[in-house]
């Protein structure tokens, strides 16, 4: 019999950090939360790394296998402004290029109309007199008195690092390469380059997605470092592997050059969590609801897999407003994301109403209930004044919250609203769930699915406690409540297979495309392909590439994506790439255009390797009757007296125990509330399976 095979896991949230062991030879799955802490977010992975493994009883050594990690630190890096300072260089008469956007204003009728401050300020761009044609033709150099002269105003500025995004270099990226190199050996600082981040048509989301990039690598880099030098000094035998927007990991160091990349990590883990369980469950189609200290998200699974979205948009200055943030050109799964999670705070608006987030409070000073200093209650407040929380079971009652200053806290809402307390903690559940529901309708209209009847796979810290109540909303018959569900993203990143999506620009109609100037292109694709993945330690025969095409109708400004096979080399003909595009147009659009020539824009390679085989343990007490360990008095909608609910043990449920809500499913990391009107049965894994018996 083979020894132990731990792997860990790292998830960096906005406000916990949750680490995962999984010992694969046996299925022994070993989780933990700890605060995390922004202004150091080392010291929040040290403290909950060296927790999970006492309680696990592993030493460092142990972990040989590569160590996966998935954070928030890059969204949250530029959504709070908290980035590097970077510079940008850019072509003569492009400076203005991130002030200019792309002329788009979200809300026509606005006067006062807002967008979030350039990642790089423009007295950090720099232009620089150079040109390369369209056609792919270096039509000016940048001379050596030009780079001497941009070297000093740069060393001048003290910058920590460099993006170059010049006119054109999507297509040819000579000039990019000289300024990169030059600038590397006589700044020292980090630089990278547009025809490696976005090499793509369109002129501002390729030069705000470099920007973004540069902003963020003295944030991630520093870290990157820190961590690795910590997890040696520890003895760990794993090299880092970090989570990638698009459901891959790569390396730490391919992540350091390229952390816009990472800008959906810790949602995307999620997301691939679960759709792993929806394999293993046989559920086709369902929604995962992510609910964490923080943030909501939202994610669509369909036939088993996750939609991909080719540009995310991030630190929009209006949430719900597409086109108010920074429209960056990397491939993410593509989901909706609000601001409400447990620290969401409540507060009353100009008009009398109850508002709930985006504000969060956070890890620091967190809600009020965690006796920190906050003052203004939070969800997770309101959710111990209505009793569905016990807070001295909170983290298995490592950290007790403070039930007196969650009431405090909740009655200065109550007061503004002349209400009560409880009913005012009602309301805040109530909003909290709507705005939920509302995003997940809305990521539904845009993807041209009606949610409906949709069910639901809940995890995140908050995730459980509200699930049942959006799935009311959104009128649907099932959720599933997973083993390990606070920390679910986390494990995600464990069944998360090594991966990196590539793409370039190169338009050319679809009947005039020289064969071996598009095989030559997505050669260079293979090979990078190929060094992403073996740095993240895959073989070259386990790789498998797959391919496709951003396409339109010749004249249009808007392309979609289609994926036209596997293999070694372009896989089809034009004419099946032609058919390929008007299936997917006619799907979309409901019709397709006849006599009009189909044009590629954008070639798109993704390079792949499997997942590990991962199969948690699911032993479980043997079949028999749920039986409650308590009861308490909660409160489940706003006007409505408290009902005396039974509490179980989550740990204390065999396969197969039934029980009927209202009821609450107590584990160390989270709480599952079954509101009024729905059952629950055991599955044989132990993911709790909640169905609606009533409208």
């Amino acid at each position: 019999m083979t020894g132990p095979d731990w792997r860990l896991a790292v998830d960096i949230g906005g406000t916990f950090t949750d680490v995962v062991l999984l010992d694969t030879s046996t299925g022994r799955v070993i989780v933990d939360k700890t605060l995390t802490t922004p202004r150091a977010p080392l010291e929040g992975v040290r403290t909950g790394v060296t927790q999970l493994l006492a309680k696990a009883g592993v030493v460092p050594s142990d972990i040989t296998k590569p160590i996966v990690h998935a954070t928030t630190l890059i969204t949250n890096a530029l959504i709070e402004g908290k980035t590097g300072r970077a510079g940008l260089v850019t072509t003569k008469g492009f400076g203005d290029t991130l002030l200019i956007r792309d002329e788009h204003r979200y809300d026509m009728y606005d006067l006062q109309i807002e967008f979030p401050a350039p990642p790089i300020a423009r007295d950090l761009t720099f232009e620089l007199d150079e040109r390369t044609g369209a056609e792919g033709v270096v039509l000016k150099t940048p001379g050596a008195a030009d780079l001497e002269e941009l070297t000093r105003r740069l060393a001048a500025a003290d910058v920590e690092a460099v993006a170059i995004c010049l006119l054109n270099s999507y297509v040819d990226a000579t000039n990019e390469e000289l300024v990169a190199e030059h600038l590397r050996r006589e700044l020292g600082v980090p630089v990278c380059i547009s025809a490696e981040i976005s090499p793509q048509i369109r002129e501002y989301p390729r030069m705000v997605t470099t920007a973004c990039n540069a902003a963020t690598m003295p944030v991630i880099g520093p870290y990157l470092d820190e961590l690795q030098k910590w997890l040696s000094a520890e003895g760990f035998g794993g090299s880092v592997l970090m989570m990638l927007s698009n459901g891959g990991v790569v390396s730490a160091d391919d992540a350091a050059r390229g952390p816009i990349r990472l800008v959906e990590s810790g949602p995307a883990a999620g997301a691939l969590a679960g759709t792993w369980f929806a394999r293993r469950l046989g559920e086709d189609r369902l929604l995962c609801f992510d609910m964490g200290g923080t943030t909501a998200k939202a994610c669509l699974i369909e036939h088993g897999e996750p939609e991909l979205t080719n540009t995310f948009e991030v630190a929009r200055a209006y949430r719900f407003k597409k086109g108010s943030g920074f429209p960056v050109s990397v491939p993410s799964v593509d989901l909706v994301e609000i601001g409400a999670g447990g620290g969401s705070l409540a507060w009353v608006d100009q008009f009398g109403l109850l508002k709930v987030g985006p504000e969060s409070a956070g890890a620091d000073p967190g809600p009020a209930s965690y006796g920190q200093g906050g003052a203004t209650p939070a969800v997770t407040d309101t959710d111990i004044v209505l009793g569905l929380l016990d807070p001295a079971a909170f983290l298995g009652g490592d950290m007790p919250l403070d039930e007196t200053l969650a009431t405090e806290a909740t009655a200065s809402v109550a007061d503004a609203l002349g209400l009560s307390t409880i009913d005012t903690a009602a309301g805040v559940h109530e909003v909290v769930n709507q705005n939920m529901a509302a995003a997940a309708r809305m990521h539904g209209v845009e993807m041209g699915v009606d949610l409906r009847g949709i069910t639901l796979i809940a995890f995140g810290g908050a995730g459980p406690v509200h699930a049942c109540g959006v799935a009311d909303l959104l009128e649907s018959d099932k959720v599933i409540f997973p083993v390990n569900a606070s920390v679910l993203s986390a494990f995600g990143t464990l069944v998360s297979p090594v991966r990196i999506d590539l793409a370039r620009s190169l338009p050319r109609l679809i009947d005039e495309v020289d064969p071996g100037e598009r095989d030559a292109l997505l050669g260079e694709l293979r090979d990078e392909g190929r060094r992403v993945l073996s740095a993240a330690g895959v073989a070259d025969d386990a790789v498998v590439f797959r391919y496709g095409v951003d396409a339109r109708y010749a004249g249009q400004g808007n392309e979609i994506t289609i994926w036209v096979g596997e293999g070694e080399s372009w896989p089809a003909t034009p004419q099946q790439v032609h058919d390929a595009f008007e299936t997917e147009y006619r799907r979309i659009y409901g019709l397709a255009i006849p006599d009009v020539k189909v044009e590629a824009v954008t070639w798109r390679l993704s390079a792949t390797a499997e997942a590990a085989d991962v199969d948690p343990d699911a032993t479980l007490l043997a079949a028999g009757e749920a039986h409650p360990a308590s009861h308490r008095p909660m409160v489940f909608d706003r006007g409505h007296a408290p009902i005396d609910t039974p509490v179980y043990k989550r740990s204390e449920l065999g396969s197969g125990a039934t029980f009927e809500g209202p009821a609450v499913v107590e584990e160390r990391e989270t709480t599952s509330v079954i509101r009024p009107g729905w059952t629950v049965e055991v599955a044989p894994d132990g993911s709790l399976i909640a169905e609606r018996t009533r409208p």
